[in-house]
């Protein structure tokens, strides 16, 4: 089914066709209309307008308004507009129709993607997300890229943007020598039951860490081995490959069994460690040397910028390539620009990092343009997000003072969540086994949502205590709004089914709430445009608040106005059901049936 346009677009265009209609002499103005509390919408473009025809503002407005259909004065038996007043300096009010709200609701309701249009042209978006450390734990600082970054792929996806996922992890670098090492002389050191859980392979990797590391400080012969190992590695030496490999592969088992704690699909394609990049390393210093974007000094492959400089004024340049022949990371984030646009044809790139990180990717992202690798038709894009903080206001640390383990906060939300669904489980009569899933459906989303319902590049507060409370702007208030809705259908039965009613006046609960489910495809276009899921939570709340208002001023199943009148409230029920479990799904979080 074709997308159907919003009322907001709709009456944008009729107003606009009326203004060139009552003043040719303006050509395409824009009315400039937007949401107002005066009305349902408020065009201010006469202001403007009358400055540049050197006009009375108010006698402007007049002329508009005597060519827009309005339904006391319009023979169209389906008006758009109820209603139009001119107020103030030249503003005009407009009150859309009841059966306007109605009709547009029902031709959403038609369709699987409520009405929301897909790109025409789509491009591609390789989104670098997700990016765990070979043979270290997760920890807190890893959820924002996770959530964030899932969260834009599957908004993208659903704009019909062809997405390519990319997960940067860091496998590569002098430490693997140690381990390697470490790995050869101690072969056992990994051996365990099929590596059957992501706990006991981050419990070996723990140890073969500490192991390696406490030998490599105490022992210089090790030392020695072990850098010799690193050139084996560089050299893609048989052995050291495979036991590379080996322990990289542990690690997996690792990221994937977090990964599926926070209802992430991670796929092994997408993968695409620093070693996926490490062959192309030289050519790309090869090429930024040879062009004049990179220069040496004192012995380096640097590029410098007039606008980044240290402490004292000197320039501090971004190393591609170091003194001794090593390679930094600039080289490898370089690499991989020049794979994603030659090789995946991207359009945009799209990197869902730290803030921290932000001058470097500033400077990457300037190499790569003034060699060509980005241009006007290709680029890319920090996505740079802020800190996760205690309740403290502090970065969030245990009360050793250690970093949080991802692992032990998702735990605990879950074991949270899980007490306050067995506290109404007695209402719902739920099994252990189903408090426990509702658990986890509860819990993870309660702390995704407070992550993405936080603009991406400001620091939060982790408050588990907040998360998964029912009251206030969490993802239970959304998930427990959903499962009312499905409750109220359920006991409506198959006497009693959802269906439109333009006819019906519609209460102000109603039209508000009708009113809001007709932006959400404009809402999910101006999300995935600047990748801001924190705009799409904002809806989502809004949502469930507008219907909490509706359920508590409207009888749904006891309606006053009979059985056409319920029929059309359960209608608005059910698509407000849907358009909350659509925006839930982009969001990753679940929405359980009965909460």
């Amino acid at each position: 089914m074709a997308s159907v346009p919003s009322l907001a677009a709709t009456v944008h265009q009729r107003v606009a066709d009326a203004l060139s209609a009552a003043l040719p002499e303006a050509g395409s103005a824009d009315p400039l209309l937007r949401r107002s509390d005066r009305a349902d919408f408020q065009a201010n473009g006469m202001l403007a307008l009358a400055k540049k025809l050197k006009g009375n503002p108010r006698e402007l407005a007049s002329k508009v308004v005597s060519h827009l259909p309005v339904a006391a004065t319009s023979a169209d038996p389906d008006p758009v507009i109820e209603d139009i007043e001119v107020s103030g300096p030249g503003f005009l009010n407009i009150t859309i129709a009841d059966s306007a709200i109605t009709a547009t609701l029902a031709a959403r309701a038609a369709d699987d993607r409520l009405g929301v249009p897909r790109a025409d042209s789509p491009g591609t978006t390789v989104i670098d997300y997700a990016q765990p450390n070979v043979a270290k734990e997760m920890h807190v600082g890893h959820l924002r890229s996770a959530v964030i970054g899932d969260a834009v792929v599957r908004i993208l996806e659903f704009a019909g943007e062809q997405v390519v996922r990319r997960h940067h992890i860091g496998d590569w670098g002098t430490q693997f020598g140690m381990l390697i090492q470490y790995l050869i002389e101690h072969p056992h050191e990994l051996d365990h039951k099929d590596a059957a859980s992501g706990q006991e392979a981050m419990s070996n990797l723990n140890r073969l860490y500490k192991a390696a590391r406490a030998l490599f400080d105490s022992d210089e012969e090790f030392k020695e081995r072990s850098r010799r190992r690193v050139v084996d590695l560089q050299a893609g030496d048989e052995e050291t490959i495979a036991l590379w490999r080996k322990f990289v592969d542990e690690s997996k088992i690792y990221f994937y069994s977090v990964f599926d704690k926070l209802d992430i699909e991670i796929h092994d394609p997408d993968v695409v460690g620093e070693s996926g990049y490490n062959d192309m390393l030289a050519e790309t210093c090869r090429l930024l040397e040879e062009s004049g974007v990179a220069v040496r000094s004192e012995g380096a492959l640097c590029v410098f910028f007039d606008d980044v400089k240290g402490p004292e004024g000197k320039p501090v340049p971004l190393i591609v390539q170091k003194s001794d022949g090593g390679f930094g990371y600039a080289a490898t984030d370089l690499s991989a620009i020049r794979d994603r646009v030659q090789h995946l044809k991207a359009d945009t790139l799209l990197y869902v990092v730290d803030a921290r990180q932000s001058l470097h990717f500033k400077m990457v992202f300037e190499t790569a343009r003034r060699i060509g690798w980005l241009n006007d038709q290709v680029h890319a894009v920090q996505l740079a997000f802020g800190t996760v903080l205690g309740k403290d206001g502090k970065p969030f640390k245990t009360r050793a003072g250690e970093t949080v383990r991802l692992e032990d906060l998702l735990d605990e939300a879950t074991e949270r969540a899980a007490a306050v669904v067995r506290e109404k489980s007695e209402k719902l009569g739920l099994t252990e086994e189903e408090i426990l899933e509702r658990g986890a459906q509860v819990g993870i989303g309660a702390v995704k949502y407070a992550d993405l319902s936080t603009s991406a590049s400001r620091d939060y507060k982790s408050d588990l205590d907040q998360m998964v409370s029912l009251n206030g702007d969490t993802s239970v208030y959304l998930q427990y709004a959903y499962a009312r809705i499905q409750s109220i259908l359920r006991r409506a039965g198959e006497r009693q089914r959802p269906l439109a009613h333009p006819e019906l006046r519609l209460a102000p609960a109603e039209r508000a709430l009708g009113l809001h489910l007709d932006q959400f495809g404009e809402t999910l276009g101006e999300v995935a445009a600047g990748f801001e899921p924190h705009k799409l939570a904002g809806y989502l709340y809004q949502l469930a608040s507008l219907y909490t208002t509706f359920y508590d001023q409207c009888p749904v199943l006891k309606a006053e106005g009979g059985p056409a009148q319920v029929e059309n409230r359960l209608f608005l029920c059910d698509i407000t059901a849907r358009t909350l479990r659509q925006g839930m799904i982009l969001l990753g979080i679940r929405t359980p049936e009965r909460l």
